[in-house]
Formats: C-alpha cells, sequence, structure tokens
C-alpha cells in the first residue's frame, strides 16, 4: 500500500468538509419541516382519516342543520340547553333534571289537579308543572305554543325561573 499524496490528503478533507456540511444542511431542513410543516404534510396520514369536505356552496347548508336530539328526557334537556343558551336564559341540565324530577317524575303529560291552580281552573301541567298565563307570558320563540310540550315547557319554565330567581339553578322547591 503505498502512503497517501498531498494531493489525496486533500481531497479527503474537502470531502469531509461536503459532507459535515450536506449533513448540516440537511439536518437544519428535517428541523424546519418538523416545525413549519408544509400543508401536505400536516394532511391526515391515513387515507381512512380525513376531515369532511364541505364546498363553498354547501357551507350555508351545513351551518343551518338541525341539530338531532333524543325523544326523551335527556334528549328534550339537551334541546331546551341549547335553546337557553341561544337566548341567553340561565341553567344547568342538573338544575332542569332536579326540578323536573321533582314536578312531574319526568311525565311530560303529567298534570296537577288538586292545587290552588287546578281549584282556579288553571292546572300546572308538563314536565315542570307550568300553568297556561305563565307559560304564555314566558313562552320563547322557536318553541311549539303547546304547554305540554317538553322542550317549550323546560324553556318556558326557565326563563320564568330567571326572571323570579336568577335561574332554574336557584330553584329547590314548588315555584
Amino acid at each position: 500500500m503505498t502512503a497517501p499524496t498531498q494531493n489525496t490528503t486533500s481531497r479527503i478533507a474537502r470531502f469531509r468538509k461536503l459532507s459535515v456540511a450536506s449533513m448540516a444542511t440537511a439536518g437544519a431542513a428535517a428541523a424546519a419541516l418538523t416545525l413549519f410543516p408544509s400543508p401536505a404534510q400536516a394532511a391526515p396520514v391515513s387515507a381512512n382519516v380525513s376531515a369532511p369536505q364541505v364546498s363553498a356552496a354547501d357551507a350555508p347548508a351545513a351551518k343551518k342543520a338541525k341539530k338531532k336530539y333524543a325523544d326523551n328526557l335527556d334528549g328534550w334537556i339537551k334541546e331546551a340547553l341549547d335553546i337557553m343558551k341561544s337566548e341567553r336564559i340561565p341553567g344547568s341540565y342538573e338544575g332542569l333534571h332536579r326540578n323536573i324530577m321533582r314536578e312531574s317524575s319526568g311525565n311530560p303529560d303529567a298534570q296537577n289537579n288538586w292545587d290552588v291552580n287546578a281549584q282556579n281552573g288553571t292546572p300546572s301541567k308538563g314536565l315542570l308543572q307550568v300553568i297556561q298565563p305563565t307559560f304564555d307570558a314566558y313562552h320563547v320563540a322557536g318553541t311549539p305554543r303547546d304547554l305540554t310540550d317538553p322542550v317549550a315547557n323546560i324553556t318556558a319554565a326557565a326563563n320564568y325561573a330567571a326572571d323570579k330567581y336568577g335561574s332554574i339553578d336557584n330553584v329547590d322547591s314548588a315555584y
């Protein structure tokens, strides 16, 4: 084996410098792409995981799509809470549920035929045992004008309770 010449040594040194410089550049590029990914890199990795595509023409329809609620006490309370939120009527799921269970045991057709309101010809009805004049005065727009409709009954009663007590959450007995 022959000893390396000055020329060979010089080439090896340049090669090492270029290799180190290339690795440093590649490392900086990798770091930059990690910290600031391009939109293509930010796309979902799996073809099975993708965001729904909504065209500009479909956007208003997607916003107006009506939310579905279960046709039971849980669904009625959740729908009422969404309406209450949009109307800025205070109240919580717990406060509504507690009062509904005390007033009607969750029966939207419950009717009180024995209290003073019933004796005066205006029985309390519905989930939160509301009388017709109170329902009419505190009815929330966008709900049916039916005293025994579960969502209309809840929102009107919560609206009344907010006016008289600050919130349905503050009611712990017949109101």
